[in-house]
C-alpha cells in the first residue's frame, strides 16, 4: 500500500510537469510557425487542460480498464466543481460579469447529454468514440471561432503567460517529446499505483478512478482557479472549470471508447452521471446572474465543498 501510494504521488507530480512542459513544446513550436497566442491558446492550450486525464484513461484502457478511465473522467467533473471551486469559493467570493459563461454552460449541458445518451446502452463502443472524436474537433473549432470573434483580452492576455517567449524550434521540439515520454511513463504509474491500491482495499477501480485519480489530476485547476481568484480574475476561475469540464467529457471518454470498448460498471449511469449532472446544475444557479452578475459566495463555495465530501463518504460506504 505504502509503495503504490508513493508510485501514485511521484506519478502526479511527473504528470502535472510534463503536461506544461509537452504544452510549452507544442505552444513553442506553434509560435515558431508565426501563429497568433491567441489562436495557440485557444486550440493547443484548451485542448491540453485535459491532457493529464486523457493520458491516464488512454493507458488504463489499452490495459483494458474502461472503468478507470471512466472514473477519472466522470469524478475530475465532479472534482472541478465540488472541490476546486468550493475551495476557491471559499478564499474569495466569485463574481461573474460575462456573457460568454451564460454562453458556455449550456453548451456543457449539451456535451453531458451527449455522454448521457452514448452511456444509456450500458456500454462505450468504438463507435462512440468516434462520435466523442467527432464532437471534439467540431467543439474545439466553435471555441476557436467564437475566440477570434471576440478577442477577449483577459482570456488573451492569460494564453500569453502560457506560452514561451523566446523557445527556439529546437528547444520546442525537444521539451514535446520529452513532456510526451514522460506524460506517458507517469500515467503508466499512476495507472499501476491505482490498480494496486484497488485490489490491496478491495475496492473496484472505477471507485479508485472517481477519488484518488479524479482528484489528483484535478489539483492542477485548483492551483490554476486559485491563482486566477488571487488576482481578481475570477471568471477566468469559472471559465476554466466549464472549458475543462467540456474537454473532460469530449476527450478523456473517447479513449476508453476507442481503445477498451464494452460493457462499464452499471453504477456509473445509476450514480455518478447523475450527481455530475447535479453539481453542474448547481454551478449553473450560482454563476448565472438573472439581470446582474453572477456570484458564488462562500457561503455557496462551503455547500459544494461540503457536498463533494458526502459524495466521497458515499463512496466510502459503498464500497
Amino acid at each position: 500500500m505504502l509503495t503504490a501510494s508513493i508510485v501514485i504521488i511521484i506519478g502526479l507530480v511527473l504528470l502535472v510537469w510534463s503536461a506544461d512542459r509537452f504544452v510549452e513544446g507544442a505552444s513553442g513550436i506553434a509560435k515558431n510557425f508565426h501563429v497568433s497566442p491567441l489562436v495557440i491558446g485557444l486550440t493547443i492550450v484548451s485542448l491540453c487542460t485535459s491532457l493529464p486525464e486523457m493520458i491516464v484513461a488512454g493507458i488504463a484502457a489499452l490495459e483494458g480498464n474502461n472503468n478507470l478511465g471512466i472514473g477519472n473522467a466522470i469524478g475530475s467533473n465532479i472534482a472541478n466543481i465540488g472541490l476546486v471551486l468550493g475551495v476557491t469559493a471559499l478564499i474569495a467570493p466569485l463574481t461573474i460579469q460575462s456573457h460568454v459563461l451564460r454562453r458556455e454552460i449550456p453548451v456543457l449541458f449539451l456535451i453531458m447529454f451527449l455522454a448521457l445518451a452514448l452511456f444509456w446502452d450500458g456500454e462505450l463502443s468504438q463507435i462512440d468514440g468516434m462520435i466523442l472524436c467527432g464532437a471534439l474537433f467540431i467543439f474545439v473549432f466553435w471555441l476557436y471561432k467564437m475566440g477570434m470573434k471576440e478577442r477577449d483580452a483577459l482570456l488573451e492576455a492569460e494564453f500569453q503567460d502560457v506560452i514561451p517567449d523566446n523557445m527556439d524550434m529546437k528547444t520546442s521540439v525537444m521539451w514535446l517529446i520529452v513532456g510526451l515520454i514522460v506524460l506517458i511513463a507517469s500515467s503508466r504509474m499512476m495507472v499501476w499505483g491505482a490498480v494496486k491500491i484497488a485490489t490491496l482495499l478491495g475496492v473496484s477501480d472505477l471507485v479508485i478512478g472517481l477519488t484518488i485519480v479524479a482528484i489528483g489530476t484535478s489539483l492542477p485547476e485548483l492551483v490554476a482557479s486559485i491563482t486566477s481568484v488571487l488576482k481578481n480574475e475570477a471568471e477566468l476561475a469559472v471559465g476554466n472549470i466549464i472549458g475543462s469540464n467540456m474537454f473532460n467529457i469530449l476527450a478523456v471518454l473517447m479513449m476508453p471508447a476507442l481503445f477498451s470498448p464494452g460493457k462499464f460498471d452499471a453504477s456509473i449511469l445509476e450514480r455518478d452521471i447523475p450527481i455530475m449532472f447535479g453539481f453542474t446544475i448547481a454551478l449553473f444557479l450560482m454563476a448565472y446572474g438573472y439581470k446582474k452578475a453572477g456570484k458564488i459566495t462562500r457561503w455557496e463555495g462551503g455547500i459544494l465543498l461540503s457536498s463533494f465530501s458526502t459524495y466521497l463518504y458515499f463512496l466510502y460506504i459503498q464500497s
